[in-house]
């Protein structure tokens, strides 16, 4: 028997409906051998690379690293979908075994001396090889994670690494499972009509389909910590007790003690990521993580946190004092409590703007959401998206859509799996099963369309109803879309630097540029009808949401800006004894109010524990809502949110070209110039009029 033999032929000869995996032949029980199949084919494919005896050249050896170890990639990405959307007691016990020895694979090909010899020579010699400007970029990818995973580093300090990264590979797998066994094991089965008090029918709705998936009595509703019930449950539930009891819960994911620890694995992980950017000659782990970006360095990024945060300490003081006049009125004389922050400023949202999120909520269907996602892609980039029925995916609530350019060509497959259930992860991603490349396969076949998908975690109506969303909802599908569409639209040559193979603070443009759409009039005209009568939101309506889109500015970028400056304090200071004290003295340093709270404590913030992805990056929202807020300020100035031409130069500048070219140069051919962070402060009314420059003041 071959290696390739061992393998189910579903998890790597994806020969379902345009290329698609076969999901119904897939069996938890397959991925085991799989593996470790698949990880020999990509030795041998490696050590072929690495003992060639011909010369270094760019075909030889980047074009086959490029495109080596497909039976791993496709069994990788049939697994960590599972993994994070539809999960298991046995796909968890394999995560925790898979996820140390991944780390261990891809240490072996860092230290391949052999290997690192040929990318090297040809990295010297790169002026001389008639490159392209992706080939460049391509070869640069691939020498500087040589070198960043210690290819220049000694035999025992590159053993030591690799211990250190197999260890973390672990650390991020429990991380992420144990927030995810907190939320899963918590619910608030409510029975009693007096503990509805204040919520409204949608609610309702979830919390009943909630209770019945967790096999509630009958006639019972049930809190749960998704966010698309705990929040609306913290913002319209008049009952405070409740409101207290479920925030608790929330907050304290991953830090209840026992076998969920998270704040014992937060330790091991800042302690190892210290010693790891040491290892690699860095100060410490944000100087070894930005490196590679457009921040460049901590300074830059707390530079921008800080000059934000001041603003919005100020702000959210504001809005404190006009919900505390609001708890007054209610005989409550205490001070704002983190409980009440949502309820009473949806009490002064109303009185404000004489709209309410209940009153709102009826407009905004999922369906018709989605088909404005569709419609703004169509619009801006000339796709058709069509949903195909009858092809089975990873669960039965996953939708697949073909996605077509104007001349009908195939394009890519898209795949939405938009409902919240205990399987899956909290929050909201993209990802892709495959990414797009123009490089012949083994398998003859001339490079690969991407396959994406998107994962969000609304509320399941119950049968017969629609699923209605919040504007943040709805802004949420926007986001994910718009990465969506980074992956989509790509048209690059290599697969490394495919769609969102970008820099981590350029990755977030996209999809923070595509929420903008949303809101433009005609969108919200045409999309934002009654999921009853089906009459169009109201113009007075309307004008109200539009009115109040800066409203609540100071807490919601509290709530962020904390995050991201804990985020960068741990990563650019020594050793961490005890987290949650480090991560209190930060709070209090920054002068955090007691009546927020991070957006994501410490316990609990997969961004940057359940792995290194938003490790000393979580600022990265900011810094690419600076771009954002300047981009699409290059549509406003044209008079049309669909200017033919700005489409033009977005889709060839800045969707379709990945990583293909340095983000500066592409942000620059896309807007003739980079952004100010001006732009971005009015955007979310922080900023002062007598402070803006230029053509903003």
């Amino acid at each position: 028997m071959t290696m390739a033999s061992q393998i189910n032929p579903a998890l790597v000869e994806w020969s379902g409906p345009n290329g698609l995996p076969r999901f119904e032949s897939v069996r938890d029980e397959d991925f085991g051998q799989a593996f470790d199949a698949a990880l020999k084919l990509h030795d041998a494919e490696i050590d072929s690379i690495a003992n060639n005896t011909e010369a270094a050249s760019f075909s030889n050896t980047i074009t086959a690293l490029e495109i080596a170890g497909d039976e791993l990639s496709r069994v990788s990405a049939l697994f960590w979908n599972r993994a994070g959307a539809h999960t298991n007691d046995a796909i968890q016990a394999l995560e925790r075994e898979i996820a140390p020895k991944m780390s261990r694979h891809y240490s072996r090909i860092a230290m391949n001396e052999a290997l690192f010899r040929r990318v090297d020579s040809l990295w010297e010699k790169r002026q001389e090889l008639g490159l392209t400007v992706e080939e460049v970029r391509v070869l640069e990818r691939h020498w500087k994670g040589f070198v960043r995973a210690g290819a220049k580093l000694s035999r025992e300090q590159q053993e030591r690494l690799a211990s250190i990264n197999e260890t973390l590979a672990g650390l991020g797998a429990q991380f992420g499972q144990n927030v995810l066994g907190d939320e899963k094991d918590w619910s608030l089965v409510l029975t009693e009509e007096q503990d509805l008090a204040g919520l409204p029918g949608f609610l309702k709705d979830a919390m009943s389909a909630a209770a019945r998936e967790r096999s509630a009595p009958e006639g019972a509703y049930a809190v749960t910590l998704s966010r698309s019930i705990i929040e609306p449950f913290l913002t319209f539930s008049s009952r405070r007790d409740l409101r207290e009891k479920a925030f608790h819960a929330w907050v304290k994911r991953g830090e209840n003690g026992g076998e969920r620890d998270n704040v014992a694995i937060v330790r091991q992980v800042l302690a190892l990521r210290l010693e790891k950017a040491k290892l690699l000659g860095y100060e410490n782990f944000a100087a070894y993580k930005l490196d590679d970006t457009m921040a460049k360095t901590p300074a830059n990024v707390n530079n921008l946190l800080m000059k934000v945060w001041a603003k919005a300490r100020s702000k959210a003081s504001e809005e404190e004092a006009s919900l505390q006049g609001l708890m007054a009125e209610d005989g409550i004389n205490g001070k704002v409590q983190p409980w009440d922050w949502r309820y009473y400023a949806e009490k002064l949202r109303e009185r404000m703007f004489d709209f309410s999120e209940s009153e709102l909520k009826p407009y905004l269907q999922l369906e018709k959401i989605i088909e404005a996602c569709f419609d703004v892609a169509h619009r801006l980039f000339g796709i058709t998206i069509t949903e195909t029925k009858g092809i089975a995916a990873y669960h039965p609530d996953v939708r697949v859509f073909e996605v077509r350019d104007a001349e009908g060509t195939l394009k890519a497959m898209f795949l939405g799996d938009y409902f919240a259930r205990s399987s899956k992860r909290s929050g909201a991603w993209m990802s892709s099963f495959q990414s797009q490349h123009k490089l012949p396969l083994k398998n003859g076949a001339e490079g690969e369309l991407p396959i994406i998908y998107n994962v969000c975690n609304f509320a399941k109506p119950a049968p017969g109803k629609p699923a209605l969303l919040s504007l943040d909802d709805a802004r949420t599908l926007f986001h994910e879309f718009g990465h969506g569409l980074h992956g989509m639209l790509s048209d690059v040559t290599y697969p490394s630097v495919s769609g969102t193979g970008v820099s981590r603070d350029f990755v977030e443009l996209p999809s923070q540029l595509y929420e903008h759409w949303l809101t433009v009039p005609e969108i919200l005209t045409r999309y934002a009808v009654h999921y009853e009568t089906g009459e169009p939101m109201p113009k007075a309506l309307l004008d109200k949401v539009l009115a109040a889109r800066t409203f609540n500015a100071g807490f919601n970028t509290v709530e962020f800006t904390s995050s991201a400056l804990v985020d960068m304090a741990f990563h650019t200071r020594g050793a961490v004894d005890d987290p949650m004290k480090v991560q209190a003295q930060i709070l209090s340093d920054i002068g955090m109010p007691s009546s927020i709270v991070m957006r994501h404590a410490t316990p609990h913030f997969q961004h940057v524990f359940s792995g290194d992805g938003y490790s000393a990056g979580y600022y990265s929202y900011m810094w690419s809502e600076v771009l954002d807020a300047d981009a699409f300020a290059a549509f406003e100035e044209t008079g049309n949110a669909f200017d033919p031409v700005m489409a033009r130069k977005l889709k060839n500048n800045i969707y379709s070209v990945g990583g293909s070219i340095d983000p500066e140069e592409a942000y620059k051919a896309f807007r003739g110039k980079l952004p100010d962070p001006e732009a971005m402060l009015k955007k979310k009314g922080l900023a002062m009029v007598g402070e803006l420059s230029g053509s903003d003041a």
